[in-house]
């Protein structure tokens, strides 16, 4: 935050980066969940990977279009539990979507830009649409959280 309390476009970059770190890490998280699942059941895996991996390339787009240098993905993450049934996949899935909601909620708060605002707005939906898909796999109630990205208290 500025002195003056206006949020600079130096805040909403640093949010963006944070937002493309998740997304790396969905991506990435997102092969784990699909190797798994049968093969009959892969589908929204791959629909999510795919999702994920175009959110990725727009925040990649957006960052260098402001001069930034988008963070790198890593070369691989820590599961945060092994993944050793399609339930454990669907749960990892869960993880992967809450940890993107989050992200993009903390990029709400930063944001100066409308257009970066009904990005932000429009992924977390999406987020949480997969992520009830998921909850439901993993046979998770509620399979809905009314404050996606918010911290449960």
């Amino acid at each position: 935050m500025a002195d003056d309390g206006v949020l600079d476009e130096g805040t909403e970059t640093a949010a963006l980066q944070e937002v493309l770190a998740a997304e790396h890490a969905a991506v990435w998280g997102y092969g784990t969940v699909g190797a798994a699942l049968p093969l009959d059941a892969r589908e929204p895996a791959v629909a999510g990977e795919v999702a994920h991996r175009d959110v990725r390339d727009r925040l990649v787009a957006l960052l260098e279009s402001r001069g930034a240098d988008p963070v790198t993905r890593e070369p691989g993450y820590t599961l945060p539990f092994p993944v050793l049934s399609a339930v454990d996949a669907a749960a990892l899935a869960v993880v992967l979507e809450e940890g993107v909601s989050a992200a993009w909620v903390r990029l709400l708060d930063q944001a100066t830009e409308p257009a970066v605002r009904e990005l932000a707005v429009g992924e977390l939906g999406a987020a949480e649409v997969r992520a009830v898909g998921w909850r439901t796999a993993a046979g998770r109630t509620p399979v809905t959280d009314a404050l996606p990205g918010l911290p449960q208290a």
